[in-house]
C-alpha cells in the first residue's frame, strides 16, 4: 500500500513549485518585508508580526486544489479514491515535517541572533509560551497538519457537496463558535476559560488540541471524498 501511495504521490510531487518554491519564495518575502519595517524601525523592545502565517496560506491554497482540481485529473487515470487520498496524505506528512522542522529551526536562529538583530518575532512565535524546543517544534507541526486538514476537509466538502457543502460547513463552524461565545458570556464563563489555557500543561493546548482538531478534518475530508463525485 505504501508503495502504491508513493508512486500515486507523483501527482503532487511534479507540481514542485507549489510545494517548494513558492511556499520559500513567500516566505522569504515575508519575513524580508518586516525586517526591513524593523530595522527602519530600530525598535527598543521585540514586537510579534504574523508574517509566518502567509505560508500557512499557501499550503491550504495548495490542498483545497489538492481536492478540487488534482483529484478529477487522478480519477482519470484510473487512480482509485483510496490511493489518491493515501498518496496526498503521504505528501503532506513530508511537507509538514520538512516545514516545520524549517520554521522551527529558524526560531531558533532568531532566538539567538535577538531576533535577526532587529527584535523582530516572526518563526519564535511558540517560544514566546514556552521554552520547551519539544513543544516548540510540536506546535509547528500540528499546526500545520491543522492547515493541511482544513484544506482537505474543505476541497473533499466542494467535490462532494459543490459550493452548498462548503458554505455549509463554514456556516455550521460559525453557528457553533457563536453558540458557545453566547453560552460562555452568559455564564461568564470567560475567566476559566483564560484560566484553562493558562494553567494546562503547554503541550495541551499548543500541541495536543489542533492536532486532535487536524485529525478529525482529515477523517472528514476521506468520509467526503470516497462518496464524492466528478
Amino acid at each position: 500500500m505504501l508503495r502504491r501511495a508513493m508512486s500515486v504521490s507523483r501527482i503532487h510531487t511534479v507540481a514542485w513549485p507549489l510545494l517548494i518554491a513558492w511556499p520559500a519564495g513567500i516566505l522569504v518575502v515575508a519575513f524580508l518585508i518586516p525586517w526591513v519595517i524593523f530595522m527602519l524601525v530600530d525598535a527598543d523592545e521585540s514586537s510579534v508580526t504574523g508574517s509566518v502565517t502567509a505560508v500557512l496560506g499557501v499550503m491550504l491554497a495548495f490542498y483545497l486544489g489538492a481536492m478540487t482540481q488534482t483529484f478529477p485529473f487522478a480519477l482519470g487515470m484510473s487512480v482509485t479514491r483510496r490511493d489518491y487520498f493515501s498518496a496526498t496524505l503521504l505528501v503532506a506528512a513530508v511537507q509538514i515535517v520538512g516545514t516545520g522542522v524549517l520554521l522551527w529551526g529558524l526560531g531558533l536562529i532568531e532566538e539567538a541572533t535577538d531576533g535577526w538583530g532587529v527584535k523582530m518575532v516572526m518563526f519564535d512565535i511558540p517560544g514566546q509560551f514556552t521554552s520547551n524546543p519539544l513543544i516548540q517544534l510540536g506546535t509547528y507541526l500540528a499546526a500545520l497538519a491543522l492547515i493541511a486538514g482544513a484544506g482537505l476537509v474543505m476541497g473533499a466538502l466542494y467535490q462532494r457537496w459543490r459550493v452548498t457543502g462548503v458554505y455549509s460547513f463554514l456556516a455550521a463552524l460559525l453557528i457553533g463558535f457563536g453558540l458557545a461565545a453566547i453560552v460562555i458570556t452568559w455564564q461568564s464563563w470567560w475567566p476559566e476559560v483564560g484560566r484553562w489555557f493558562a494553567d494546562s500543561p503547554r503541550v495541551v493546548p499548543m500541541v495536543l488540541l489542533p492536532g486532535v482538531i487536524a485529525a478529525v478534518c482529515t477523517a472528514g475530508a476521506w468520509a467526503a471524498l470516497r462518496r464524492s463525485t466528478v
